[in-house]
């Protein structure tokens, strides 16, 4: 197969926080509803709590985005090597490198509303539009062209 036709690679992202049930789970939401199949999405838990945040989860389905099939997952050390981008949300998960780790680990200190006295779903919707305007960054970024 000659370099002109042989097809792209397509990027893989791996989303992290701690319990797994709401920022990375937005995240992964957002990414995989904007980029569609051009971009492999992951999202897991340091420490994976039970389910799924259901602010959360109403917040992303405002702007078209669906994680209520999603169930937070143990950090898998072999998703964590392949992935060519490792995001960590917030400042309370640690995921430390793991040999022949293909890609980079960021971490994204987003927006906190609470801090400010801000809570419920206007919390969620800010938390979700920090972490939107991140994934779109990030598809610039990848050279990935929205779905």
């Amino acid at each position: 197969m000659s370099e002109e036709t042989t097809p792209p690679q397509r990027p893989s992202v791996l989303f992290v926080c701690v319990r797994n049930g709401g920022k990375s789970q937005m995240a992964a939401a957002l990414l995989a509803a904007r980029a569609g199949d051009a971009v492999a999405v992951h999202s897991a838990g340091t420490a994976p709590g039970s389910a799924i945040n259901a602010l959360s989860a109403a917040v992303v389905a405002e702007v078209g985005a669906d994680m209520s099939g999603g169930r937070p997952t143990p950090l898998d050390p072999a998703l964590l090597a392949r992935a060519d981008r490792v995001i960590v949300l917030g400042d309370e998960a640690v995921v430390d490198p793991v040999p022949g780790m293909a890609g980079t680990i960021t971490t994204w200190r987003t927006d906190e509303p609470s801090h400010r006295g801000i809570d419920g779903i206007e919390r969620m919707r800010l938390v979700r539009d920090d972490i939107d305007a991140r994934v779109a960054e990030l598809m610039e970024e990848l050279g990935v062209d929205p779905a």
